[in-house]
């Protein structure tokens, strides 16, 4: 498939997915770039080959958010009444979110830059982010007269705590990868240049591993975060059952039985 505001590439077991807008700054609010965005997640989730994906922008920046000149200008997803924004945000932006929740592939965010608003909200929608040292975060939604319309009051608190992500929400601070580390935000920081090639190794990491029992584990993680320990069990015996009998597990101990007898 041919895309124009993001590049697709598949390397073995894992895709590299990049914001591909650097005149924008890989703003997301244009229709184009949300769908291909959401073509792009169906086709790695339909790919059983497909263990990992790295999400990362072109340029100088990660995601800077949205587009301010359509905002001020009331064109494309800001376009209309407050009715007509509504609309516009649930058949636009708010595409992007459930494209990757559905994911069962785990995700990984290449920070490269600034991820600021939306950008700092699609970096938390990924289960792992790694920042290279220029990157920069911000939840600045109200410094600009906005609140989070893409989901990040969803995944902002889950990934660093609820009352952290709404000193961050509130105050609209832009924080260096450092304190980004500090709070959890991230899970690592890297020297610039070396960015890719980490997060190259954790997803060669990942995809190393059984990939229908990656897809099954990482569907439990989530679908368990809001549950009771009892109902967490239950779903987890009903998954383990799945496991137990799966080729994959079989595999496994054949190689472990084979090792023993060496």
């Amino acid at each position: 498939m041919q895309y124009k505001d993001i590049l697709f590439e598949k390397q073995e077991k894992i895709v590299v997915l990049t914001l591909n807008r650097p005149d924008i700054r890989n703003a997301i609010t244009g229709e184009g770039m949300i769908r291909e965005i959401e073509e792009a997640c169906s086709i790695v989730q339909e790919d059983e080959e497909v263990c990992a994906l790295i999400l990362t922008g072109a340029g100088s920046a990660f995601s800077a958010g949205g587009n301010v000149k359509d905002m001020q200008a009331r064109e494309g997803m800001f376009a209309g009444g407050p009715e007509q924004v509504r609309e516009n945000y649930r058949k636009g932006i708010q595409r992007i979110p459930l494209a990757l929740h559905r994911l069962d592939v785990p995700t990984i965010a290449a920070v490269n830059g600034p991820a600021i608003g939306a950008g700092c909200d699609l970096a938390c929608m990924c289960d792992i982010r790694i920042a290279g040292e220029e990157a920069r975060f911000g939840e600045t939604f109200v410094s600009v007269g906005l609140i989070p319309g893409d989901g990040g009051a969803y995944f902002l608190p889950r990934a660093v705590g609820f009352s952290k992500a709404c000193e961050l929400a509130f105050t609209c601070r832009v924080l260096d990868s450092s304190e980004a580390l500090g709070i959890g935000l991230v899970s690592e920081v890297v020297p610039q240049e070396k960015l890719m090639d980490r997060s190259m190794q954790m997803a060669r990491e990942i995809a190393r591993q059984p990939a229908k029992t990656l897809r099954m584990a990482k569907r439990l993680f989530y679908t368990c975060r809001d549950k009771t320990l009892e109902e967490t069990l239950e779903l987890s015996a009903a998954f383990q059952g799945l496991c137990h009998h799966s080729p994959e597990h079989a595999q496994v101990l054949e190689k472990m039985a084979e090792r023993k007898k060496r």
